[in-house]
């Protein structure tokens, strides 16, 4: 099936559609939420009962989008003909089996992630783009849908944190239009910014600290590492969703090429959050260990000791930054 048509057939059951569950990713992002929110937003305008699903709570600097407050922790029941995933690589990134699917159900999977596993009936994938939300505002625009200042707002919620304010390699001149349209609606970017970048809990300040404090270097000063354990969450009050972005800290000391942040999510539960610079394409590296994600940005969860996660990583990462450097 070409693209054209994969679009059309996409477009053809959300328009048929009465009624459309949306569901998007565990510890929730800006670009999953606001995208999830803006093409809910978009076919209620176009007459469609909608339901929103997220397996966790909305985090506190997110709160401010459009129809946040309507997103459940429970999963509809009984649930619609048609279910959109966004932003989700898998079912597991739901914390879902296919047996939680209904059978007569049609799953529309609307994503950007090269490691995405096509689980849906009709699958849109494009790994070019910088966020989900870039196709969800082309497909807003194509169902020709209003889009409002609370659209608007999602979706360039949505573009500036997975381009990661449009400073991230797969920002592309695409990426520019695309907000340029949202920014002629007249959005307040200022309290968007504000909300994202310069509201955060004294609890998050504290959990960078831990993480701070436990800061490895390896692989020549090419690999920067952190880890958070179950205490340090406990000691900081944060909440596990305030680890995101904080890997980012590691990635900027000059010299370092590979970032990693460990954090111990239960017993036995390691999840790692991969990122690179300008080379190293830390997808291959998660893939090894059953996560996938982007080339610069991925993930993956081990089922050991923080210890043993740590050493795996760092030996596997290590190794690739030596071919690297030889090469």
């Amino acid at each position: 099936m070409n693209e054209n048509t994969l679009v059309q057939e996409f477009l053809e059951v959300l328009r048929k559609a009465p009624k459309v569950a949306l569901f998007s990713h565990v510890s929730p992002d800006g670009d999953c939420l606001g995208s999830m929110l803006a093409i809910g937003l978009a076919l209620e305008k176009m007459g469609k009962e909608v339901l929103f699903y997220n397996p966790n709570l909305v985090p506190s600097n997110l709160m401010f989008l459009p129809g946040s407050s309507r997103i459940s922790q429970q999963l509809p029941d009984p649930q619609p003909e048609t279910l959109v995933f966004v932003d989700c690589t898998d079912l597991g990134r739901v914390n879902l089996l296919t047996s939680d699917i209904s059978k007569v159900s049609t799953i529309l999977n609307l994503d950007h992630h090269i490691s995405n596993q096509h689980f849906g009936h009709i699958n849109w994938v494009d790994a070019q783009a910088s966020a989900v939300g870039e196709l969800a505002l082309t497909l807003i625009n194509l169902l020709g849908a209003e889009i409002d200042s609370d659209i608007a707002t999602n979706l360039y919620t949505a573009i500036v944190t997975d381009s990661g304010c449009f400073q991230y390699g797969n920002t592309t001149a695409q990426t520019h239009r695309l907000t340029a349209e949202l920014l002629d609606l007249g959005i307040d970017l200022v309290s968007i910014h504000h909300n994202i970048f310069d509201q955060k809990p004294l609890s998050q300040i504290k959990l960078l600290q831990y993480a701070l404090n436990g800061l490895e270097i390896h692989a020549e000063g090419q690999l920067a590492l952190m880890t958070l354990t179950l205490e340090d969450f406990q000691k900081s009050g944060a909440e596990q969703e305030l680890s995101e972005g904080l890997v980012n800290h590691a990635r900027s000391i000059v010299g370092v090429e590979a970032a990693v942040l460990l954090k111990e999510a239960g017993p036995l539960e390691i999840k790692a959050g991969l990122r690179s610079n300008l080379w190293l394409n830390v997808n291959e590296i998660a893939t090894k260990f059953g996560g996938g994600g982007h080339n610069r940005a991925a993930g993956c969860t081990f089922r050991v000791p923080i210890e043993d996660a740590k050493q795996s990583i760092v030996s596997t990462i290590g190794e690739a930054l030596r071919i690297g450097r030889n090469y």
